[in-house]
């Protein structure tokens, strides 16, 4: 079965407060997960196009805290424009975030 191209983004909201313009993207920044607000205890899982990627990459997730500040947080691996991992999944927790590939589809 052909799968398209690209990751399944699953974000936890673990912290005890909303978070908000939340973004998941990759280097090439040619497509984009963009969520307005999760609140605490929260999550939300969507896929990721990577169609029109073309070169080697890493991933990027930005949000803004409550307080106004604004984290970024990366990861991951895609080359040639193709995944190399099936999901991540981001746990957002009061002071850190928590970012878990699971990876590779054959």
């Amino acid at each position: 079965m052909f799968k398209e191209n690209g990751i399944e983004m699953k974000i936890t909201n673990d912290s005890s407060e909303p978070i908000t313009s939340v973004e998941f993207t990759t280097t090439e920044k040619l497509d984009a997960i963009k969520i307005d607000r999760i609140e605490p205890n929260e999550s939300v899982t969507e896929f990721l196009s990577m169609r029109r990627n073309k070169i080697d990459g890493s991933y990027s997730l930005t949000f803004t805290r409550a307080s106004g500040k604004k984290e970024i947080s990366g990861g991951g691996y895609y080359t040639n424009g193709g995944s190399l991992d099936h999901s991540v999944d981001f746990i957002v927790e009061n002071d850190t975030t928590v970012v878990k590939f699971d990876g590779p589809i054959y």
